[in-house]
């Protein structure tokens, strides 16, 4: 009997315009770092759900989805397993507040970026900041 394929695991992340800057969360779990705010599909879940969800799981803020900006997916991005990622563009609204597997949440400037970013979260920032896509 042959085995059962693998496929990567389905994500969504979220860079939320917000006061001026851009929400990054701090992982409570490893891989360590801040990171997008984001996480997996649950099955029968659009992304656009998916995305609207996990923000507020781990920003307590509601988001409003601009547009949908780039899918990343290099096999080694996430450590942990192969995943595939399609980033979104919001603007978010509420009281922020660190909840779900956030340690941290803070709003940061393209010139202010912390040093510890998670995952492939730096190439998409910098993609991001600079216009690319």
């Amino acid at each position: 009997m042959a085995p059962a394929p693998r496929n990567p695991f389905l994500t969504v992340d979220a860079i939320i315009e917000f006061q001026g800057g851009i929400i990054l969360v701090k992982r409570k779990n490893p891989p360590p770092g801040w990171a997008i705010p984001g996480g997996f599909v649950d099955y029968g879940e659009s992304l656009e759900d998916a995305a609207v969800r996990e923000a507020r799981e781990e920003t307590g803020i509601d988001i409003h989805l601009l547009r949908q900006f780039h899918t990343y997916s290099a096999p080694g991005r996430d450590p942990r397993h192969h995943t595939v990622s399609t980033i979104f563009i919001a603007s978010g609204s509420g009281t922020l507040v660190a909840a779900d597997d956030a340690a941290a949440v803070g709003i940061f400037r393209k010139d202010n970026l912390p040093e510890d970013i998670a995952f492939d979260h730096r190439e998409i920032l910098d993609d991001y900041f600079n216009g690319k896509y």
